[in-house]
């Protein structure tokens, strides 16, 4: 038997938002390999995540896992904070 938490799909990034009622935008980064030259290249997408407790502030990094759709855009609660901008 398959374990469910083994199965959730979680990220880390950058909060750059934090100004929506119980939501927050977070830029997540990552590495690709360009298909034809090898380098890696920054490829990045901005996520609405549901923060039930308004604990992120703009400049924290988070760990968020995906859950079922809260809303339009928002597919995604804040699991934790990782570290905080001081």
């Amino acid at each position: 038997m398959v374990d469910k938490n083994s199965l959730e799909r979680s990220i880390v990034g950058v909060v750059s938002s934090a100004k929506m009622n119980k939501t927050i935008t977070v830029l997540v980064e990552r590495q690709v390999k360009h298909p034809v030259y090898g380098k890696y290249v920054k490829r990045s997408k901005k996520v609405h995540v549901h923060d039930e407790n308004s604990l992120a502030k703009e400049g924290d990094v988070v760990r968020v896992k995906q859950t079922r759709p809260l809303s339009k855009t928002k597919t995604w609660v804040l699991d934790s904070v990782i570290k905080t901008n001081v």
